[in-house]
């Protein structure tokens, strides 16, 4: 399970077993969790929120939703890397 950034006190991560799911990353205060909150990139460079399972509140989750899109290469890259495909498939 990579972690990818952390910002304000949130690890953006990846879970190891997802390879066959749209790329996405999960957010937990502190430490990963598997009942993190979880976040679809889109194929324009967006996110969606898929569920806010951590339970942030609304500001900040907006705040960490415009910091994700401005990493949507950088995550694209992690992905690729990480889970060693050159395709990627996207939420939409």
């Amino acid at each position: 399970m990579p972690s990818i950034f952390t910002v304000s006190g949130y690890k953006v991560y990846f879970w190891s077993n997802e390879n066959n799911e749209p790329i996405h990353v999960h957010v937990s205060k502190g430490q990963p969790s598997p009942h993190g909150t979880k976040i679809w990139l889109t194929s324009k460079g967006g996110c969606i929120l898929a569920n806010n399972g951590g339970n942030i509140p609304s500001k900040e989750l907006n705040e960490l939703m415009e910091f994700i899109s401005a990493q949507f290469f950088i995550i694209c890259d992690a992905w690729k890397k990480h889970f060693l495909t050159e395709e990627i498939k996207f939420y939409c």
